[in-house]
């Protein structure tokens, strides 16, 4: 889902080409995409309606497809941006992948997600408090510390995003 997250909000920024937009998504996301991921994805976006798909002609050249997105394609951008469900909010880049958008919604649907993910965190770092606590190896315990250890770190960064969130746009750039 965090593909489709990213995906629909580069197509928000304009239109673009499928090669174009694999490109965008993995310089804005430091994150790799493979054509076996976005092709499926903007075929599906298309047969719902969420984007629209136009070919441009090149001269010597096959042509190339244009993706652009729709109406329904900006309503179902908002509302995987604006819902974190439980189930996803544990996974890192489900979270990141809304962050990174965080400029289409408003300051409440960004404390929402905030929550969600912070709600997430504080579940992960408590079940590894009980793991470390009935660990016997020591290099267990170790990495089970290291876990947590990052778990309050991100603890932290959410409550400093949580201020930034809820300032107006302009002001938290």
């Amino acid at each position: 889902m965090w593909i489709d997250v990213l995906l629909l909000a580069k197509l928000s920024e304009r239109p673009w080409h499928g090669y174009e937009l694999r490109k965008q998504v993995e310089e804005s996301s430091g994150r790799a995409l493979s054509n076996n991921s976005l092709y499926p994805a903007l075929r599906r976006f298309a047969e719902a309606g969420a984007v629209t798909r136009t070919a441009e002609e090149q001269e010597g050249r096959p042509p190339r497809h244009v993706y652009a997105l729709t109406d329904v394609g900006r309503e179902l951008l908002h509302d995987l941006l604006a819902d974190l469900p439980p189930e996803l909010a544990g996974d890192q880049a489900e979270f990141l992948a809304r962050l990174a958008a965080f400029s289409l919604l408003t300051p409440g649907e960004r404390r929402r997600v905030l929550d969600a993910r912070a709600d997430a965190v504080e579940a992960q770092r408590d079940r590894l408090a009980k793991r470390a606590a009935g660990q016997t190896d020591p290099w267990s315990r170790l990495v089970l510390a290291e876990v947590r250890r990052r778990a309050e770190d991100e603890q932290s960064w959410l409550a400093a995003l949580r201020t930034r969130a809820e300032a107006p746009e302009e002001e938290s750039r």
